[in-house]
């Protein structure tokens, strides 16, 4: 197995962190947790090579720039988790909206757009047929500029044309806790991440075949992480790898055993697994690619933004 070497974008401070033991070969790891209290998620890059990420316990969203430079990009985020740059790059984001505090007394579960230059934010979605989401989690697009999104709590994938229209794709029962999603390059199969940590529960990847409408058909299991925790969030490269942050160091109280190893899990096209880039913390949530040649990747686990070389260029999807 070839080696990897990860670093960690150091937040606001640092204090020394033991790594925890992985199984079969994990890669080298350079790593130092950030000492906040915060639970990084969804990361995006621009074109200028910033990283924009959430922490969901603070409710924010921070920038990262090519220098290493950290800020805080907005303040009460409305719950953002997920976020996607589109092809104008503008940034989307899905907010669950916190349940407590006077500054979201008004806030709903929703799909927003951020013009990066004028910073004037759009609702691209916030119910279905007059019914509220629960809490939008994760969002990626196809190359005709539609985006896919997935409600985790509310069971649901919806899609939203370029015209605006929003339709729901796959629904409960036939899906359970919709959590990361993902297009293949050639826009022929949607990936699926279903994560119910309860007894029993799907913890796998779904993938289907992507229709030219937009819609889904012939579910298959792609990969099935049961009884370990499945994966959170995925992105995909040009050769259509599929990079899915998945596993625990530790038992968090449901199910879920440690049967699933913390890091990255790349599968091929064909659902073979063919590299594991292990992460020294828990929990491993999202990850995404940048750099000047795509080839950065660039993970959020527990405290940290963590980064890695690749050979393969990603997408931006």
């Amino acid at each position: 197995m070839k080696r990897a070497s990860i670093a960690v974008f150091l937040l606001l401070g640092a204090c020394a962190r033991r790594q925890a033991p992985v199984a079969a070969e994990p890669p080298e790891v350079e790593a130092t947790a950030a000492a906040i209290t915060a639970f990084t998620e969804g990361p995006t890059v621009d074109a200028d090579g910033n990283v924009f990420f959430t922490e969901t316990i603070n409710q924010r969203i921070m920038k990262m720039a090519p220098d290493g430079t950290l800020s805080v990009f907005r303040e009460h985020s409305n719950n953002a988790n997920g976020l996607l740059f589109d092809d104008r790059f503008r940034l989307l984001a899905c907010e669950g909206a916190p349940s407590k505090g006077a500054l979201y007394q008004d806030s709903k579960p929703r799909v927003t757009r951020t013009d990066m230059k004028t910073g004037k934010v759009e609702v691209l979605a916030d119910n279905y047929n007059g019914q509220p989401f629960v809490s939008p989690n994760d969002i990626t697009m196809d190359a005709k500029g539609r985006l896919y999104f997935t409600d985790l709590p509310g069971g649901a994938v919806y899609r939203i044309d370029t015209d605006g229209k929003l339709s729901r794709i796959l629904y409960k029962p036939e899906i359970q806790r919709p959590n990361g999603i993902q297009i293949s390059p050639d826009d022929k199969t949607l990936y699926l991440v279903e994560a119910n940590p309860a007894e029993g529960g799907a913890r796998m990847l779904r993938a289907y075949n992507l229709q030219p409408d937009g819609t889904v058909a012939d579910m298959r299991v792609f990969h099935d992480f049961y009884p370990g925790r499945s994966a959170d969030g995925m992105c995909i490269d040009t050769q259509g790898n599929l990079y899915a942050a998945a596993g625990l160091h530790q038992r968090r109280g449901s199910s879920e055993t440690l049967k699933t190893r913390c890091g990255v899990h790349v599968f091929a096209p064909d659902g073979r697994l063919t590299r594991f880039i292990a992460l020294p913390e828990d929990t491993i949530t999202n990850c995404a690619f940048g750099g000047p040649d795509m080839k950065t990747l660039y993970v959020t686990a527990g405290k940290g933004l963590y980064q890695t070389r690749v050979e393969i260029p990603g997408t931006r999807r």
